[in-house]
């Protein structure tokens, strides 16, 4: 006879492998909630965002003024390095100066004892006055002094004419006059009576183009140039 009963489930007897609970048993996961669902794409934006800030920082040097723990710590150990080099280099500059007071101080007692420090006898002060020369007078040219220019040259008018040089250099008192009797030099020479004429003497013969100076006694003025020949 034919089999028509449809056979189930629930035909066969049951055995040790019949351990599942009657029914269908779920082979899907379930629907997962939105939070899990968004959370990839947010972390691969994050992680875009920060990749482009770090090329960014790093292109336009930005990421160097970051203040790093490591940087800190890095430039706090070259302070202190050099802290140490700049004291150790005042100690040696201390040290230095020190050896130098000592040798200011040698040379001081040297020069107390009376002499220096090269044990050589040092001459006291009144010694030293006895042996620097006399100051001279202090020279300067005195444009008002009083100058007597004589022609004894044969040349009418060339006293005047030279006592203009004179006067166009800013001397004031000049006389032209001929000889009077007496002596006459040899040469064309300006006179001085003191030494205080010199320079001004001096100048008197660089202006006119007289070599020869000399101090003379007893001249009528404090200055006499004397003409023998015509320049």
């Amino acid at each position: 006879m034919a089999h028509t009963e449809k056979e189930t489930y629930g035909s066969y007897s049951t055995d040790a492998f019949d351990n599942p609970p009657s029914g269908p048993v779920g082979v899907h996961r379930g629907r997962r909630s939105l939070a899990v669902r968004v959370a990839p794409f947010v972390v691969v934006i994050v992680v875009a965002a920060l990749a482009g800030l770090l090329a960014w920082g790093i292109a336009s040097g930005e990421l160097n003024k970051v203040p790093w723990p490591w940087a800190q710590q890095s430039a706090q150990t070259a302070q202190g390095d050099q802290n140490r080099q700049d004291d150790a280099a005042a100690d040696d500059g201390d040290d230095t100066q020190a050896d130098a007071d000592a040798q200011d101080d040698a040379a001081d007692q040297g020069e107390a004892d009376g002499q220096d420090t090269d044990g050589a006898a040092q001459p006291d002060d009144a010694t030293a006055d006895e042996q620097q020369p006399e100051s001279q007078p202090e020279q300067t040219v005195n444009y008002n002094t009083s100058v007597r220019v004589i022609n004894a040259t044969g040349v009418n008018g060339y006293a005047a004419q030279q006592s203009g040089v004179l006067q166009s250099v800013g001397y004031t008192s000049v006389i032209a006059a001929n000889p009077s009797g007496g002596a006459l030099p040899s040469v064309n020479v300006v006179w001085y009576q003191n030494e205080t004429d010199l320079a001004t003497a001096q100048n008197i013969a660089d202006t006119l183009g007289i070599a020869t100076v000399e101090q003379a006694a007893g001249i009528a003025d404090p200055i006499v140039v004397v003409y023998i020949a015509a320049q």
